[in-house]
């Protein structure tokens, strides 16, 4: 009788969460922007949460990450699959907007503790550069 069996199908459910938030995961928590410059001018603090200023989008935006909560200023994403590979992290995450809903993937690429690229699979040397602010 194989392992899976004898522990029940929750078991490999288990192992996949436990792999993908491990102590090598990329901590993707914070609030991101294009140009480290420009945080004040992108994030607001309102009371307790961090949001977005009403001309953030003239700044280059940004979007802030929550544990498997990614927000923007016009679209909310839920974190539905993570699979970390080296510095690279691969998402796939059900984002809504006013309009729509639909399914995303992303995949980021960390440069350093603070800074990572958003790349675009199959679009070659399409890529956004992105920083983490220090929180407010």
């Amino acid at each position: 009788m194989g392992l899976r069996r004898m522990v029940g199908p929750g078991a490999a459910l288990i192992s996949l969460v436990v792999t993908a938030v491990g102590a090598n995961a990329l901590d993707l928590n914070g609030a991101w922007v294009s140009d480290a410059d420009n945080c004040d001018k992108v994030f607001v603090r309102k009371g307790a949460q961090l949001g977005f200023t009403d001309m953030s989008d003239v700044y280059g935006g940004g979007f802030i990450i929550d544990g498997d909560q990614i927000i923007g200023k016009f679209a909310r994403c839920r974190i539905r699959a993570r699979k970390d590979a080296g510095p690279t992290v691969n998402l796939v995450a059900a984002c809504a907007t006013d309009m729509m809903l639909s399914s995303v993937q992303f995949s980021l690429k960390e440069l350093d503790a603070n800074s990572l690229i958003r790349l675009f699979p199959g679009i070659e040397d399409m890529e956004i550069r992105y920083h983490r602010c220090p929180a407010p």
